[in-house]
């Protein structure tokens, strides 16, 4: 079941969702993530499961939702001064938070949600920020950075033991920012 859209900003309906959000980050915060169950969800957040089940439709889209609400950024990319040094800290940061633990969680959740599309989307728009920001200066397309650099480091943290070295990710950067 796909989460509702169109729901009212703030209200009833808003005060439920933060309130079930809540009580998911909480609880996996406590515990395993294997172990957190929508009757848990539920109780701590003061909803019958049926609640969560009507909106969410199971635990794992519940889990998607919530970490998509984390997904998005709190602030405008870092501005250092040039288009290489901004996608450099941009990619650096992004790299460190989701090869973390629970970086690596959401992910996986996301990865498992029906709204594929929406990383690229925020990924998108924050490489676009950075982009419109030096217009004195060539720069790739969104597609072409997402393609060279964040696409490596998404599979690397995925599907490998060990995330992109620093290094790597900078040399990627470096082709990306090529006009070949």
């Amino acid at each position: 079941m796909a989460i509702k859209e169109g729901l009212r900003p703030g209200g009833r309906s808003a005060r439920v969702q933060e309130s079930i959000h809540s009580a998911v980050r909480a609880l996996l915060q406590e515990q395993e993530r294997s172990t957190v169950t929508v009757p848990q969800i539920a109780a701590r957040a003061g909803v019958t499961p049926s609640t969560i089940y009507r909106r969410w439709g199971d635990l794992a889209a519940l889990l998607a939702d919530v970490a998509l609400a984390r997904m998005r950024p709190d602030s405008e990319p870092a501005e250092t001064g040039s288009l290489r040094s901004d996608i450099r800290a941009w990619a650096e940061q992004y790299l460190d938070e989701m090869s973390s633990e629970p970086g690596r969680n959401m992910m996986r959740d996301v990865q498992a949600s029906a709204t594929p599309g929406y990383c690229v989307t925020i990924i998108g728009a924050q490489l676009q920020t950075i982009i419109a920001r030096h217009p004195a200066e060539t720069a790739p397309s969104v597609d072409r950075l997402i393609n060279l650099v964040v696409a490596p480091v998404v599979f690397r943290i995925l599907f490998s033991a060990a995330a992109l070295e620093v290094e790597e990710l900078h040399r990627l950067i470096d082709i990306a920012l090529r006009q070949d």
